[in-house]
């Protein structure tokens, strides 16, 4: 049986910039014929980054991507690596945009891969399934391909797929088995969320089953806008067994010799239908020779817990977008309660002290220990820690406008909100709001207050998650030897706003550990009224727990994008009318 290396490149692109994606390809492929490699795979979209949205709609970036993809081939032969056959994800067409006025049937934009050999591409495949769910739109963007490229390699027949060809049975891996393929190439953006890493095996292995091929499935890594990617790159062999897979929220290489079935009969443009799918067969001539020496293994890395896991997403998400939009630093103000304490923890994990300035912001309402408490994080942290007392400019407003009440308390906070965005200004720094997803939920923050800010680390994380993180992260810092960089005290206090004397969360919303269940069920699960109370909420709780939901939309419009990690996040996942007059309570 034929043995081939194969090279998993888990890389992480950036939307856009295609020399600089090339330029990826050109060094991870580098790496990839170093280590022996006689087939290399890139994730979905490599060279345009993923998703583009309506970038697709641009002839002119279209037109780029496909030159790119050409010049990429030509220069992979220049820097000694023609024999090398390598997969690269791109952005191709057909036929002008499905949404411009002379669109053709059954035409238009592809999603696709180019398999590169000896300076030219050598095969296309264009997506199968398109998915239109969550935050995909691909119906809207793609006209899906109708076939299967099938590629002889090192005397293989590979198979080309990509994405969300795996996530549905029937279509190119039922076309695959007919073809005979013994390997099917997978190569994906598929974004994070909580647990999703659970779920990627066992879908593999049923396709590995359904195509009765071996799998080589790789994922970019990396943040972009809302989305983060976790790699999670893996190979799989027909019956099911997992060979290899690699590490979650890093750039890897993942290199294994794959004992895979000999082709049988001539290669060729042996056309014909299979599933519904036309089949199209190519070769690659030469690839380079078997490396001598023992066999390579790729490895088996072990998923992490979930908290570990998400903090490394939340880590990574923050980084790419203050990395990726070129911003020199991030600010925040620094209550001394969770939230800001935690998303001032993963500022520090994501891009250092040095370029994270906490701001306290006292009024004549903020407990000493708040004070204390953000002093103590940025002591255990390193950050540039600030203070700027509110009260002066709060009474220079109050002693020019007569306010009272709950209009009080929101000037406090938008106060704080126009000294952060002051900062901003000033000194280029990116402003980073700290309300977690139960407080988005339920519109329990200021608009213009502390909702102000260009990103949100916690955006998608319940407050009974916050708690959980910041425990995890203190007690992962302890394992290493290393000074938590949470302080107790802000874990274990009562959480409260502190806009009024002696305010509490409390006072407003149900406790945390009653809350969060209702709005899981309601936010994540779609869960009606009636489902929440079968589910054993008290019914007085939950009516008032989904009118505040309801009634609080168009804040989260309004809110700043945050790294997703579940499975329906507030923004591109969850997408309801501002005005509506459906409520479940009739």
């Amino acid at each position: 049986m034929p043995t081939l290396r194969l090279a998993l490149c888990q890389v992480n692109p950036t939307v856009g910039d295609l020399a600089g994606n090339a330029g990826l390809v050109r060094e991870w492929t580098r790496q990839a014929a170093g280590s022996g490699a006689q087939l290399v795979l890139f994730p979905e979209l490599m060279l345009t980054g993923y998703p583009v949205e309506d970038l697709v709609f641009r002839r002119s970036f279209v037109a780029a991507s496909r030159a790119a993809l050409h010049r990429l081939a030509a220069d992979l032969a220049a820097d000694g690596h023609g024999d090398l056959p390598v997969l690269v994800g791109y952005l191709d067409a057909d036929g002008p945009p499905q949404v411009s006025s002379d669109a053709e049937p059954g035409k238009g934009a592809r999603n696709a891969a180019a398999l590169l050999h000896r300076g030219e591409v050598v095969a296309t495949y264009f997506k199968h399934h398109l998915p239109n769910y969550g935050v995909f739109d691909e119906d809207r963007y793609f006209v899906p391909g109708d076939t299967l490229t099938v590629v002889r390699v090192g005397g293989v027949d590979v198979a080309l797929t990509i994405c969300e060809d795996l996530w549905q049975a029937g279509g190119p891996f039922a076309a695959a088995r007919q073809a005979g393929v013994g390997l099917v190439l997978s190569i994906n953006g598929s974004p994070y969320e909580l647990n999703k890493d659970d779920v990627r095996l066992p879908l593999v292995r049923r396709r590995a089953a359904e195509a009765g091929a071996a799998i080589a499935y790789v994922n970019m890594v990396g943040g972009q806008d809302e989305l983060v990617y976790d790699g999670d790159s893996m190979i799989v062999a027909a019956d099911g067994t997992l060979l290899a897979r690699a590490p979650q929220f890093v750039e890897h290489l993942l290199v294994h010799d794959l004992e895979l079935p000999a082709a049988a009969g001539t290669p060729g443009e042996a056309g014909g239908l299979s599933d519904g799918m036309r089949v199209v067969r190519g070769e690659v001539a030469t690839i380079p020779a078997t490396p001598p020496g023992p066999a390579a293994d790729g490895g088996i890395i072990e998923p992490v817990a979930d908290e570990a896991e998400v903090w490394h997403a939340l880590v990574l998400g923050l980084r790419d977008y203050v990395d990726k939009n070129r911003f020199p630093s991030v600010v925040l103000g620094l209550s001394g309660g969770i939230d800001s304490a935690v998303a001032a923890a993963i500022a520090v994990d994501a891009v250092g002290p040095e370029r994270v300035v906490g701001v306290s912001m006292p009024s004549q309402h903020s407990s000493e220990h708040s004070r204390t408490d953000a002093e103590d994080l940025a002591k255990r942290t390193g950050l540039d820690y600030r203070v700027e007392p509110i009260q002066p400019m709060v009474d220079t407003f109050l002693a020019n406008m007569s306010l009272s009440g709950v209009a009080v308390e929101n000037l406090q906070a938008r106060v704080r909100g126009v000294i952060l965005m002051a900062l901003s200004n000033q000194e280029g720094h990116l402003v980073l709001t700290t309300g977690n997803k139960s407080e988005l939920a339920v519109g329990y923050s200021t608009l213009y207050g502390d909702s102000v800010g260009g990103y949100n680390p916690v955006k998608d994380v319940w407050k009974t998650l916050v708690w959980r993180l910041a425990k995890w992260r203190n007690a992962d810092a302890a394992r290493r030897g290393q000074t938590p960089p949470i302080p107790e005290n802000s874990i274990g206090k009562p959480p409260s706003a502190e806009l009024s004397p002696g305010q509490l969360d409390s006072d407003t919303l149900p406790d945390y550990d009653v809350l969060d269940p209702i709005l899981i069920g309601y936010v994540d699960g779609d869960l009606g009224r009636d489902g929440l109370v079968e589910s054993g909420h008290d019914p007085a709780v939950v009516d008032k727990v989904l009118r505040m939901v309801d009634t609080a939309e168009y804040k989260r419009r309004q809110s700043a994008p945050g790294t997703k990690i579940s499975m329906k996040a507030f923004g591109r996942d969850r997408r309801l009318p501002i005005t509506n007059r459906w409520r479940e309570d009739g």
